[in-house]
């Protein structure tokens, strides 16, 4: 194997910082707690720890290690570990590079959101006044001002991905700077990461315990917390719970993009990278958990906020009809008296039924969150809008989604970077600074799609498509590879001159058999899901009812989601088949000769 100049890392601290920095992000603090509230509270965690050990840590200590011995980027150590492997890397590479395409484009939301946070009232704690000035926006009262800041105002979205629109200037030069912000962390290519992971990696842990302080200190959020940690154990006779355990896990620490591979090609060769896969692997669990503790707070004060709301409204509206004395209704004899007024003037409450709305607190715990990208913005400003002093915890909120984002954009562009860097040719005509700078640059242009009045249909057809297929089949082909290809007794010796001890059972079991059986159950479930789906769909914002509805995605986007899948996933077979047509050819015209 090539070795490195010199190890990228001034120590193995620096090293765990930038894998931490990559892997918490977005998925550990908002898409583990919606999982959580989905799929059984508190017993969303057994399926999530049972995939940790059966997958999360084997697959991440394998690229660890490969990327630590080859001392190479993807491209390199797939390629060493057999020649026919070259297009394992590269479709890495061009996962990363999709992921990169649109994963800043967050960032972009968390900067205009920034910068919104800074004025009083915040914008998204009303309805904007009509052109008139008579009323509010006749769009905001049929849904709500978050979402309508979010739908309107932030994306100001279109109908539907048939109405692409244009580009959105204010969304394209948050999304400039974000890339402008991406760049200068990464200036010198890979080795100025190492000075920016200590800032990624422990800010926002900063951030999660003054939320934590704060959230538990809130009215209700006692109410989240026992919903949250309630175990609704019947969800665990449900497949879609543990695939999408093994999902969360997969995803969130970041397996098959490469990164991990590149950061891990810059250690020193005796780096115990046994011990950085079991620390790093367990403190993006336990940062998950945390951040789920802060969110369900936030989630029984939302809760609470909108459930006391409705209850007011309702006793209001009572008092108003019925003429009642003030004091004589309040939230623990409501039912009751509701029960006495429809006995009694059974002729006016059934006029007035229609507006009485049915208030529960177990409904809107049920309906606290969001999967989508949005939703990180549209809960959190929902609850932070009723906070005292909401610009504070505004700015702290998206100072921490920056750093996130930020963290986990140096490992998206260190999994490009480290392979044109590796490469002689590239490498020897231009400078680390221009092949960042292109890198950037290129993603930038090409992320203004996102920015469109149709860009979040793009997002989430990205999202939902570029990445998950292809990584599945990437880490099988990399399991199967070391264990079967490289063989797992050679890949052992070498673990032995790295780290000191050849691997346990526990690690040889599930690289050879528990894991790859894992991917491929995931890549079935996945694969009849899509086909058993038949038309696939998305949600389009309708103005006129501010709400979502679900379309048929029309045959261009469809074509490009077959595209996305392909691009990725045939580089395997087509690196394996270009391979053996050179060594076929060479060997022909040495037989010539």
């Amino acid at each position: 194997a090539m070795e490195k100049s010199r190890p990228l890392w001034d120590n193995p601290l620096q090293f765990v910082f930038a894998c931490i920095s990559y892997a918490v992000g977005l998925g550990n603090v908002w898409r583990f707690p919606y999982l959580c509230q989905m799929y059984g509270g508190g017993g969303f965690l057994i399926p999530y720890f049972i995939m940790l050990i059966a997958e999360g840590m084997p697959l991440l200590y394998l690229e660890l290690a490969v990327g630590q011995r080859m001392r190479q980027g993807s491209i390199g150590a797939w390629k060493i570990i057999s020649p026919y492997l070259c297009g394992v890397g590269v479709a890495s590479v061009v996962v990363s590079f999709f992921l990169s395409m649109y994963y800043n484009v967050i960032n972009a939301w968390a900067f205009w959101y920034l910068f919104h946070s800074f004025q009083d009232p915040l914008p998204w704690a009303t309805c904007p006044l009509n052109s008139n000035r008579t009323g509010y926006e006749e769009e905001c009262e049929k849904t709500s001002s978050t979402q309508y800041f979010w739908y309107r105002q932030t994306l100001n979205i279109s109908p539907s991905l048939d109405a692409s629109g244009r580009v959105q200037w204010e969304q394209a030069l948050c999304l400039t700077l974000a890339w402008l912000v991406v760049y200068l962390c990464i200036l010198r290519g890979t080795e100025s990461t190492g000075k920016v992971v200590y800032v990624t990696a422990s800010l926002p842990y900063c951030v999660l315990i003054i939320y934590l302080i704060r959230g538990l200190t809130l009215h209700g959020a006692v109410n989240g917390l026992i919903y949250m940690f309630t175990p609704k154990l019947e969800q665990l006779s449900n497949p879609k719970t543990w695939i999408s355990a093994a999902t969360q896990i997969f995803f969130s620490l970041g397996l098959g993009f490469g990164s991990l591979i590149a950061f891990a090609s810059y250690n020193e060769p005796n780096n115990n990278c046994e011990r950085h896969a079991i620390i790093v692997s367990l403190i993006n669990s336990a940062t998950s958990i945390f951040a789920s503790i802060v969110t369900f707070s936030i989630y029984g004060f939302k809760a609470t906020f909108n459930y006391e709301s409705c209850i007011n409204k309702v006793i209001l509206l009572l008092m108003n009809t019925f003429d009642l004395e003030e004091g004589s209704l309040t939230a623990d004899n409501l039912n009751e008296m509701k029960d006495y007024l429809m006995a009694t003037h059974p002729q006016e409450y059934a006029q007035l039924a229609p507006q009485l709305k049915n208030c529960s607190l177990e409904a809107e715990l049920d309906t606290g969150g969001g999967g989508g990208g949005g939703g990180a913005f549209i809960v959190y400003s929902e609850a932070i809008k009723n906070m005292e002093v909401p610009q504070l915890y505004s700015v702290l909120y998206f100072v921490m989604l920056l750093m996130l984002g930020i963290g986990s954009m140096l490992g998206n562009t260190a999994a490009i970077l480290t392979p044109l860097t590796d490469s002689r040719v590239i490498a020897a005509r231009f400078p680390k600074e221009v092949i960042s700078g292109a890198v950037c640059f290129i993603n930038c242009v090409i992320g203004l799609i996102f920015t469109m009045e149709a860009g979040n249909y793009w997002f989430d057809i990205f999202n939902d498509y570029a990445a998950t297929l292809s990584l599945l089949l990437i880490v099988l082909v990399e399991t199967i590879a070391v264990c079967y290809i490289y063989g797992i007794r050679r890949f052992e010796k070498e673990l032995h001159t790295m780290v000191g001890r050849k691997p346990n059972w526990y690690w040889k079991i599930m690289w050879a058999f528990a894991s790859p059986l894992l991917i491929i159950s995931l890549f079935i479930f996945y694969l009849t899901d899509y086909i058993l789906t038949g038309t696939l769909q998305y949600q389009a914002w309708d103005a006129t009812q501010g709400q979502l509805v679900t379309k048929d995605y029309p045959g261009y986007a469809l074509a490009v989601i077959g595209l996305l899948v392909a691009s990725s996933t045939m580089c395997i077979p087509l690196g394996a088949l270009g391979t053996f047509i050179r060594k076929r050819l060479k060997s022909e015209r040495v037989s010539t000769i």
